[in-house]
């Protein structure tokens, strides 16, 4: 049990129980509120996550997923293409690591979509 919670923060634990308590770890820091952490400060991250997105041109809607540690961003399809839609993600990941501060990683996940409808009458 020592040896399993030594391993809790190496990347390659060496048994099962360590790998046990590492993914109990990682759940646990998940949820809101862990760690000491505000429910109001918690809310202002994620509502900031959100703004940091939404203020770059093309942007149509922005969720943010996993307590923070993930956005997702639609983009208008008709504004956005494939090249810039991988740019974009840099870019809000740039913009993100400059201006705020959170625990670990966020993963920038911009989704283009464009559909084509007709109807058969």
């Amino acid at each position: 049990m020592v040896a399993a919670i030594a391993q809790h923060h190496d990347d390659r634990p060496e048994s099962i129980y360590g790998l046990l308590v590492q993914a109990a770890d990682t759940l646990s820091a998940a949820r809101p509120g862990a760690r000491r952490e505000m429910y109001e400060s918690y809310i202002k991250r994620l509502e900031d996550l959100e703004k940091i997105a939404t203020d770059f041109k093309g942007v149509d809607k922005v969720y943010a997923l996993q307590a923070g540690r993930e956005i997702r961003v639609m983009v208008e399809g008709d504004k956005i293409n494939d090249g810039a839609a991988v740019m974009l993600s840099k870019d809000i990941a740039k913009k993100i690591e400059a201006e705020l501060s959170y625990p670990g990683q966020v993963k920038v996940t911009v989704v283009r979509e464009t559909r084509a409808v007709d109807y058969a009458r």
